[in-house]
């Protein structure tokens, strides 16, 4: 929709650019060019005149609205101390805003996997100490990942709330080739900084994911992807994607492994052994006698889940992916909660403006969320709508714990050069040797077959 001086004009095209002025969101005087390349769907309201009609009430309004002083209007702010995640948190904001307006289609079309959603924000009155002079944002297939969420049981608005109330915050941990990683503040959420050859691999086999959570009905150990993002700051590119956290919001891990069935170069370094909560691997794992404890109920279940997951990923020819495995301590969580929750709510009160409604509350302007309003959990009680990948010890287990346990860095192909890995490595080690960089379909195999190993 274009709007000029005496004239409107009804644009019918997939692609439409917009230029409006933002007076919300922290912006004054600030212009944003808008794209959305998403396939033509039957028009809501097809006739033309009521169409007209409507939109002449609709810029009527807006016209009306401009020439009144919003005193009393809550401005939304996204402050953090890295520009990337105030753009982050802008944008998720916008999108979903934009998505509301959007009926839901019936059934998704295969135009909507290759659609984007892009905005240019150019500002140069703008207060950069919340938000950069100039950015774009881009968000890919927005119709699919809506989709998504809604298969995982992700409400919109939650999803929102969690990735703008307050600032990101940022990880320790590194994924594979230094990826770094975030979590919503309510830590349901992991944002990670991704590479472009990761979001054309999520191109190539989003359709096929998608089609596999469908049959599945969303009960699987695979990344949960939620959303996949385009930022560009000061003519730098990053993308990043938005998953849900394999981790608690509530129950904190005091151990975490990062299993691939190898054991080839599979020990944490001496580095990452000085993190507060390092990463161990396959022979730390082994070396440390660690077992998954979890009844034969449990155990069934998982291992279904794990052996349709590997096989599918085997088809896509996807290999060097992990078992994220997280491990929480009942007693010890028991002993260090009240502590715990004293530094939360000290936390909170240092936020500022945004702090009211406490760490896990909703905004006092938005609908009550279900999540958040369950009855208080004990220690060791967790809600398996929430934390979809825990799993209890069973009762003979040496100490009461809950394991998080998930398949991630799921987008490695088996190209060229991971051909040329493994023929590197072969030489190197011999043919025999456990090594992470095999075909697709003995790296599912060797997986799952360590995997049952370690679960007692």
């Amino acid at each position: 929709l274009k709007t000029e001086p005496a004239k409107l004009i009804l644009l019918t095209k997939t692609k439409i650019e917009m230029s409006e002025s933002i007076g919300l969101l922290g912006f004054h005087h600030a212009v944003a060019v808008s794209t959305r390349e998403w396939p033509v769907r039957e028009a809501v309201n097809p006739d033309p005149a009521a169409a007209y009609s409507n939109l002449a009430a609709s810029i009527a309004r807006k016209t009306k609205t401009k020439k009144k002083h919003f005193v009393s209007q809550k401005v939304k702010l996204f402050r953090a101390s890295d520009p990337l995640l105030s753009v982050l948190m802008w944008g998720v904001n916008h999108s979903i805003n934009e998505l509301s307006h959007i009926q839901i289609p019936v059934m998704l079309m295969p135009d909507d996997f290759k659609a984007n959603s892009k905005i240019k924000v150019d500002n140069h009155l703008f207060n950069k100490e919340n938000m950069p002079s100039h950015f774009k944002f881009k968000e890919y297939c927005p119709l699919v990942f809506r989709n998504l969420r809604e298969r995982f049981s992700i409400d919109d608005q939650e999803y929102q709330n969690s990735l703008t109330r307050r600032a990101p915050i940022p990880s320790d941990a590194q994924g594979r080739s230094g990826a770094r990683f975030h979590t919503s503040y309510n830590r349901r959420y992991v944002i990670k900084i991704i590479t472009s050859e990761d979001v054309a691999e999520m191109h190539n086999i989003l359709k096929k994911y998608h089609q596999y959570i469908v049959e599945c009905h969303g009960n699987t150990l695979l990344p949960q992807f939620l959303g996949m993002y385009r930022l560009t700051v000061d003519g730098d590119e990053t993308y990043m994607t938005v998953t849900r956290n394999v981790f608690s919001h509530r129950l904190p891990v005091y151990k975490k492994y990062d299993l691939k069935g190898s054991t080839v170069a599979r020990e944490a370094s001496d580095k990452e052994k000085t993190k507060e909560l390092p990463t161990y691997k396959d022979n730390d794992f082994i070396n440390d006698g660690q077992k998954i404890y979890i009844d034969e109920e449990n155990k069934k279940m998982f291992l279904e889940k794990l052996k349709n997951d590997v096989e599918f990923l085997a088809q896509l020819k996807l290999m060097d992916y992990s078992l994220l495995v997280g491990i929480h301590d009942v007693e010890r969580g028991e002993q260090e909660q009240p502590e715990e929750e004293s530094e939360d709510n000290d936390a909170g009160e240092e936020e500022g403006t945004e702090s009211d409604g406490g760490a896990t509350g909703s905004p006092p302007d938005s609908p009550s969320n279900t999540l958040d309003s369950n009855r208080p959990l004990g220690p060791g009680e967790f809600d398996p709508a929430i934390d979809v990948y825990a799993i209890k010890s069973h009762e003979n287990a040496p100490k009461k714990e809950i394991y998080f346990m998930a398949v991630i860095d799921i987008l490695t192909p088996y190209d060229a050069k991971k051909k040329a890995a493994h023929a590197a490595k072969t030489v190197k080690h011999g043919a025999g040797a456990e090594i992470s960089t095999v075909n697709p379909e003995q790296y599912s195999k060797r997986f799952y077959d360590f995997i049952t190993t370690i679960l007692s």
